[in-house]
């Protein structure tokens, strides 16, 4: 997700790493990377342009801090305006009818499966419908999704009017009691009369509490161009993106809060039920920046592994404290949450690296073989593994001290990216969901 931009954003902002102070000059130039990543991204042209002056009007003023290097600075700044675009902070669901809406091929009802899926593991009592009268086999699959997740299907034999369906679903959850009620419209290849007027009922005669828009990632401007025209007469309250794990660019997810003021509610990442998370305007800013995103890594992990070791993990990683064993009982958690590709570009120092890179998970294997070969006091303290302690561990592990070497580097790479994240003024102290 991202890796494209992620890429492009942190080449530039290499250009800092060896800068003693900030000049317009070097500021300018690394903008200028910034500024065709973006645009290459298809981020909207005043997005981009409004984004780039408050980056150097912060940048070259007088609030930058003298305890902070020329990098931190500008990555510091940098993230914040990430943030602002991308909406500022998550955004929840409001409870009660939730119409979406959208044209047909960007996955919308496997997308409400997706949410109602989600919103169920969170303890909800959720219900799906679908108003599609004119392509019936929309309404089958709905139905058989929501038989596979586990939620309740609303069906009306005999209604031939999409706006009834609307209305005796909503009144059925009402009666029901159901905390959210996701309703399925029709769509179209593009925008017409018919349609539009179709939803406009639907809108007036159940009040719904959200209106979202699905939206295919990968079309970039097209899609918030239709966004526009969705929301001019419906006033959408909401954005879902599919597909952010393909060659999604990123233009959609930084154009949509400030060219309609809407925030984006949720992301599909992926084509199983499973793949689809809340939108995190914060972690998303991390990940574009090469900062991994720590929070969502530890959230998956509640499932992988018990309470208590996830926040004695999350505790250490954040507080810079962590050894090889607990980098070791990391790689066995993302293991466990699987795909590996995605769940490694979560960690710090390390997603920036692998944009196209198939993850093997012989490699992982690998790591901890060498980990399990060296001492508890190696573990604790890698410091103290000279050349004799390496061959050791090689020759334990299968391995060759090169491997050893490159483990060791990672892992110290890690810890330094964490401290920097830390002691970077604007970057917040990581909350972790467990209490």
């Amino acid at each position: 997700m991202l890796e494209l931009l992620t890429e492009k954003f942190t080449k530039s902002l290499d250009r800092l790493k060896k800068a003693r102070k900030l000049t317009d000059k070097l500021v300018n130039d690394v903008l200028r990377d910034i500024r065709l990543a973006l645009l290459e991204a298809d981020v909207d042209y005043t997005v981009t342009k409004q984004f780039l002056k408050r980056v150097r009007e912060r940048a070259l003023s007088s609030e930058v801090k003298t305890n902070l290097s020329p990098a931190e600075q500008v990555i510091t700044i940098v993230y914040e305006e990430l943030v602002r675009v991308l909406g500022k902070q998550k955004e929840d669901l409001k409870k009660g009818t939730i119409l979406f809406v959208g044209l047909q091929g960007t996955g919308k009802t496997t997308t409400i499966a997706k949410i109602a899926n989600l919103l169920r593991k969170k303890g909800y009592s959720v219900a799906v419908t679908s108003t599609d009268l004119r392509r019936p086999a929309a309404m089958l699959q709905l139905e058989r999704l929501a038989e596979k997740v586990g939620v309740s299907y609303f069906s009306f034999e005999n209604v031939s009017f999409a706006v009834e369906i609307a209305y005796k679903a909503t009144e059925k959850s009402s009666a029901d009691n159901v905390d959210y009620l996701l309703m399925d419209t029709a769509g179209r290849l593009h925008i017409d009369e018919d349609l539009m007027e179709e939803l406009k009922l639907i809108k007036e005669k159940v009040n719904p509490a959200e209106i979202l828009y699905v939206a295919d990632a990968m079309q970039g401007q097209t899609a918030l161009e239709t966004a526009r025209a969705f929301h001019e007469l419906l006033e959408l309250t909401g954005v879902v993106l599919t597909k952010m794990d393909g060659d999604a660019r990123g233009g959609l997810a930084l154009s949509i809060r400030e060219v309609l003021g809407i925030p984006v509610k949720f992301i599909g990442v992926g084509e199983k039920i499973e793949d689809i998370e809340p939108f995190y305007p914060d972690r998303i800013a991390q990940r574009i920046l090469g900062l991994g995103d720590i929070q969502s890594l530890v959230e998956k992990a509640q499932e992988a592994i018990p309470e208590d070791k996830a926040q004695n993990l999350s505790t250490k990683v954040m507080g810079g404290d962590f050894d090889l064993e607990d980098l070791k009982e990391m790689i066995r958690m993302i293991r466990n949450m699987g795909p590996l590709d995605k769940l490694i570009s979560m960690i710090p120092g390390i997603g920036s690296q692998i944009r196209n890179l198939k993850v093997d998970e012989s490699q992982f294997k690998k790591i901890e073989a060498i980990i399990n070969s060296m001492t508890p006091e190696e573990r604790r303290n890698p410091r103290i593994i000279n050349l004799s302690r390496k061959k050791r561990i090689a020759k334990g592990s299968g391995t060759s001290v090169s491997e050893v070497n490159k483990i060791l580097k990672r892992y110290e790479e890690m810890r330094k990216m964490i401290r920097k994240m830390k002691s970077s003024a604007g970057i917040p102290s990581f909350k972790f969901p467990f209490r």
